[in-house]
């Protein structure tokens, strides 16, 4: 089976410069993730991090942190960004997006990850889905961090994870 190209999290909410939670390179990686969404065709899941209704445990104090973030599913900060329209998202109320629903969309196929935030969100559902024993691959010029630098520190954590993840660059991606 062809691996799942999973884009992490291309919302408004971190593509918006006013937001709290703006990724500086989101613009940057959107001609990449365009690429891989073309070459993915029907094999490609965007997932929407979303702030639950009544926070519970640790994401009390987070969302006490973050109050600008308690919006509604619907809202649009919470949408896919424009540029890539989706008829429907694979949605957690957490950092990783290694639900039971992406596990049966990968299925027996590997998993491609672009999108933001490297460092956060990203990283998450890597190290979910390679515990799982799902193979990994990271796109590193399709992903963007809260800053280059961590963007960068967060790559070379998951090289170490190699052979379960690996980082690759969309055209090293393609050129498979």
């Amino acid at each position: 089976m062809k691996p799942l190209l999973g884009v992490i999290d291309l919302q408004n909410i971190f593509g918006d410069s006013a937001s709290g939670w703006f990724t500086p390179g989101f613009a940057s990686i959107l001609p990449q993730v365009r690429r891989l969404v073309a070459a993915f065709g029907p094999r490609v899941a965007f997932t929407r991090f979303l702030a639950s209704e009544k926070p519970a445990g640790a994401w009390v104090k987070y969302y006490e942190q973050w109050p600008f973030a308690l919006q509604p599913p619907d809202s649009r900060a919470y949408a896919v960004v424009d540029e890539f329209p989706v008829e429907s998202t694979v949605d957690a109320y957490t950092f990783g997006k290694w639900t039971s629903e992406m596990a049966a969309l990968v299925g027996d196929g590997g998993l491609v990850l672009a999108g933001v935030s490297t460092d956060c969100c990203v990283l998450s559902t890597a190290l979910a889905a390679a515990d799982a024993g799902v193979p990994v691959t990271v796109v590193s010029d399709a992903c963007a961090g809260v800053s280059d630098e961590s963007h960068e520190q967060t790559l070379a954590i998951l090289r170490l994870y190699g052979p379960l993840v690996e980082v690759r660059t969309t055209d090293e991606v393609l050129a498979n």
